[in-house]
């Protein structure tokens, strides 16, 4: 009975939210049907276009108005004067959309001004930052003291991204989640007043991306995966069945047994999504809790029923059509105001109103995509059958109908807000008709124009007269695509160059044994050097000879050997009784372990000289810089020593932060210093290079050594291939044990960072060095 009567409490809320969105929808219907919609617009659009500027807009690049690269527009607009009318209209529209605000409040004005002459001065300083770089958003996370909660969401967005199947799309759905949260923030900022105490900022701050990053999974874990085509029909009716329930009970819905293939990703996003759904549940207050899971099922019920229409069927009323979209549309924004706002009507009125303004817009988008899916949507489903149905309303009116009602009746007539939403309307056709080409857009219209040709016409002069109709959050929406798809493929170019460079290095890694001698060195030495190691210092140095200074790759295959070989031997050295006692190494018993401690040291002492005798080889540079190649490494190798008796010298003693750094820079820093330097040594590299690249090595290599002691921590032995907690049974000092999880994180996110800004001066060739970085800070092993 418990269960029979939340559901009729839910199906109640459901009918109550259908009967607001019909009354919508009729009124809509009505403007429509008297023409007076249209008769309105015609005059709003002819006084907007006359108010146009025309002199700054012809001026466009032509090129520069058919790509526009981030950085590069954001340049040409200040050039041009109209960057701020340019972010003020961009801003009015996200109060208009995102905040449910009224641009005829003074106040609202005001802060759109603020914030206006905020982002202005960010993106007009003397070198445009990339938006979404991970350095510049762990500096905000550092200026606004939540630098833990920016690792946790990049831990979490790192392990959802894994976790979405290949055949759906990803970087739209990573897209969403990040403006989801972003969403939240926005209204958690516009929440907040001066008088906000610094430690409630950074309490609400923490919640509101927490919270972001809960209604955000949504996304790509119910709306994606349930359109995509990953689950079977069977495991989809499960999947909605556990949904349901928890939707209808208002709490996580128990694991049942899965029937399908897909059983260990649904598993991972029931646990996923029920911590989120528990910590939403505990974060919002008693007072907005209902309202939240009252919009939670309208949401739901919305999208399965618009999720279960077949394009096959013909008979769909014009109601069945729209009001799960006018109920999914505004419920997903209402949503995300009922996670931090405060209850207030005439925003939320507004918010409903809005929300298929920008459905229909985003449905008219994907229009062909969508027909080619059998999706059903306002667009795909007159497509279909309007030849065969007057009755049908035409979805493109429909839209200018919303455009008019927002404009005269939910604001009241206002000019700014009939700039901006015009503006908007303008600027999404004309984006669509770049898309599209001249040849399609106009077969598009000669069917949802058709009965409005006079309007249409009116619309067309204005879209080919505008140019200045752009917007910001379109632009970073493209560039963060863009760059998305980008390093996705930059990312998998480094992945493949290293793996060849690896599976080459080990063809040739193998030291040929005297047959004539019975010498278990050289049996020791191999047996070390077949291990399955990651080869990071040869790869490294590869690709910075071959990369940024194109030397050949055959006179440098003895630098790489060397630096295998050199490496190869610290190892040795490290693993010995007498020093960490290590019994597992690269994932196979340590050297010692397999022979003994005398044949180890040997070994060890054997392999530094076959890389000095490596480095002789380097017979295609000047003699001058083969010799400084080889000093260097002498006093490499030294310095290397120095940091292990320090290691040595510390066992049983808690260092300083200071003692840590640079015991790490001797023992793991100069390894990848030495990695970077020596190719540029022998391509005679500037002084202003080798110092940039100093640095980044030494940022590199403790970011490097951090991660691997929260590995020694958090890692999983048959993973990183050898055992975990060696370092707290041996009395090391770590910088885990030194600074705690939390702020062995924060640190080795600093040394990221600070690595990373390193390059910023180095030449575009350099890039791969940021995605080694990132390997450094995400890897598992």
């Amino acid at each position: 009975m418990k269960d029979d009567k939340k559901i009729k409490n839910s199906n109640t809320v459901y009918q109550t939210a259908e009967d607001q969105a019909r009354d919508y929808f009729l009124t809509l219907q009505k403007l429509i049907q008297s023409g007076s919609a249209f008769q309105t617009l015609e005059k709003d659009l002819d006084s907007w276009r006359k108010k146009l500027s025309m002199s700054k807009i012809l001026s466009v690049p032509t090129k520069l108005m058919q790509n526009k690269e981030y950085s590069s527009y954001i340049g040409w607009l200040t050039k041009a004067g109209i960057l701020t009318n340019y972010l003020d209209r961009s801003i009015s529209y996200i109060y208009l959309r995102d905040l449910g605000k009224s641009l005829e409040s003074e106040e609202t004005r005001g802060e759109i001004h603020q914030v206006v002459k905020d982002l202005e001065k960010d993106l007009t300083n003397s070198h445009i930052g990339e938006p979404f770089s991970l350095v510049k958003l762990y500096r905000w996370a550092q200026k606004e003291r939540i630098e833990s909660t920016f690792i946790w969401l990049m831990d979490k967005l790192k392990l959802v991204s894994d976790y979405i199947p290949e055949n759906m799309d990803k970087d739209n759905a990573k897209r969403k989640l990040v403006k989801i949260i972003g969403g939240v923030l926005l209204h958690e900022f516009d929440e907040m007043d001066e008088d906000t105490s610094s430690s409630e900022r950074v309490r609400r701050l923490d919640q509101a991306i927490r919270l972001g990053y809960c209604y955000g999974l949504t996304y790509p874990f119910i709306d994606d995966l349930l359109d995509a085509d990953v689950l079977s029909d069977h495991e989809k009716k499960q999947y909605s069945e556990l949904l349901r329930t928890t939707f209808v009970e208002r709490d996580v819905a128990e694991w049942k047994e899965w029937e399908g293939e897909n059983e260990a990703l649904i598993r991972f996003v029931h646990q996923e999504l029920g911590e989120a759904f528990s910590y939403i549940n505990k974060q919002i207050s008693e007072e907005i809790r209902e309202k939240f899971f009252d919009q939670v099922f309208i949401f739901y019920q919305s999208q399965e029923m618009d999720r279960e229409r077949d394009l096959s069927y013909p008979d769909f009323t014009n109601e069945e059509l729209y009001l799960p979209v006018i109920l999914k549309s505004s419920s997903s924004r209402l949503l995300v105001r009922s996670l931090i706002s405060n209850q207030d009507d005439e925003v939320d009125i507004r918010t409903f109103y809005y929300g298929i303004y920008n459905q229909l817009s985003d449905d008219f988008t994907d229009l062909y995509q969508d027909f080619q899916n059998g999706a059903v949507t306002p667009y795909t489903y007159y497509l279909a059958y309007h030849k065969d149905r007057d009755d049908l309303i035409n979805p493109f009116e429909l839209y200018w109908a919303v455009i008019s009602y927002l404009i005269h009746h939910v604001y009241h007539s206002d000019k700014k807000t009939t700039h901006i939403i015009l503006s908007r309307a303008i600027n999404g056709l004309k984006r669509n008709k770049a898309r599209l080409g001249e040849e399609k857009y106009h077969e598009v219209m000669n069917v949802f124009a058709r009965n409005i040709q006079s309007f249409h016409q009116s619309i067309l002069h204005v879209m080919n007269q505008t140019n200045d109709v752009d917007f910001f959050d379109k632009l970073l929406r493209d560039h963060m695509l863009k760059t998305m798809k980008q390093e996705r493929e930059e990312k998998t170019a480094f992945i493949n160059r290293a793996t060849e460079i690896r599976s080459e290095l080990n063809n040739t890694l193998l030291i040929d044994k005297n047959q004539e001698l019975n010498e278990p060195i050289t049996d020791a030495a191999n047996y070390s050097l077949t291990s399955d190691a990651k080869r990071l210092r040869p790869i490294v140095a590869s690709m910075v000879a071959t990369e940024i200074y194109q030397l050949d790759q055959t006179a440098i295959n003895p630098l790489l050997r060397s630096l295998e070989y050199m490496h190869t031997a610290s190892l040795i050295f490290d693993d010995l009784p007498s020093q960490d006692n290590a019994s597992f190494r690269r994932g196979r018993p340590t050297l010692h372990e397999t022979y003994n401690s005398a044949v180890a040291e040997l070994t060890g002492l054997f392999l530094t000289q076959k890389a000095y005798e490596e480095q002789t080889a380097l017979d295609q540079f000047e003699t001058k810089n083969v010799l400084e190649l080889i000093r260097y490494s002498a006093k490499v190798t030294a310095d290397m020593c120095k940091g292990q008796a320090i290691d040595l010298e510390a066992k049983g003693k808690q260092l300083t932060l200071s003692e840590l750094n640079q015991m790490c820079y001797f023992k793991t820093g100069l390894g990848f210093e030495a990695a970077i330097m020596m190719p540029m040594i022998l391509a005679q590299a500037s002084e202003d290079e080798k110092k940039l690249m100093k640095k980044y090595a030494y940022h590199a290599g403790i970011a490097f050594q951090i991660k691997d002691d929260l590995l020694d921590v958090e890692g999983q032995k048959d993973v990183i291939g050898k055992p975990v907690g060696n370092d707290q049974d041996n009395h090391s000092s770590t910088f885990v044990s030194v600074l705690g999880i939390t702020n062995a994180k924060k640190a080795m996110w600093e040394h990221y960072c600070a690595a990373q800004e390193s390059l910023s001066a180095m030449p575009e060739r350099a890039k791969f060095l940021k995605y080694l970085l990132d390997y450094f800070v995400n890897r598992e092993k």
